[in-house]
């Protein structure tokens, strides 16, 4: 094995593994939004990007769909995208989420290389050349970056993460 890459060219078998960790992190905020009352998930708080708990989890999603499902899977965002009003809840989220984890592990089971390239038009004109293997992980370090957020605002709205529950990546 070459870096990343099987000699196969297709996806190294430690991604889904990886994947499959932050499914599980993912399962812990998860729960925690279940117990957040409902006008508070949705509280639109004007000093956090994206304003709410759940937009927060609206846009990763987003990123998700965008990345994967759009860019490498070539399907129409029309048929991926959804806007936050579609949540009204943290269960309808979790459902959001269970599409996003089918759309990698189509990518997962592809004979797509990890490191075929793609173009992507930027909103400011520029064209990004990106991998397969980039078009996974990209949503995934956004994911955590917004994770923080999250748990910030949860904190500033009244309702930190319990203590027995630990946000960090899960031990394997």
């Amino acid at each position: 094995m070459k870096g990343h890459i099987k000699e196969s060219g297709v996806m190294e078998a430690s991604l889904p593994l990886f994947y499959d960790w932050v499914k599980q992190t993912r399962t812990v905020l998860l729960e925690y939004t279940d117990h957040l009352p409902p006008e508070v998930y949705t509280l639109e708080h004007p000093d956090f990007a994206y304003g709410s708990i759940r937009n927060i989890q609206v846009h990763v999603a987003r990123a998700y769909l965008r990345w994967v499902g759009n860019v490498c899977l070539k399907r129409e965002w029309g048929t991926l995208a959804f806007d936050a009003e579609s949540v009204p809840t943290a269960q309808i989220m979790r459902e959001r989420f269970l599409e996003v984890d089918a759309l990698l592990e189509r990518v997962f089971v592809s004979t797509i290389p990890s490191e075929e390239m793609f173009e992507v038009v930027h909103p400011d004109g520029d064209t990004l050349r990106v991998s397969t293997h980039w078009l996974v992980m990209r949503p995934i370090t956004h994911e955590f970056h917004h994770k923080g957020q999250m748990l910030a605002l949860g904190r500033v709205l009244g309702h930190p993460l319990p203590s027995s529950l630990v946000a960090d990546l899960v031990l394997p």
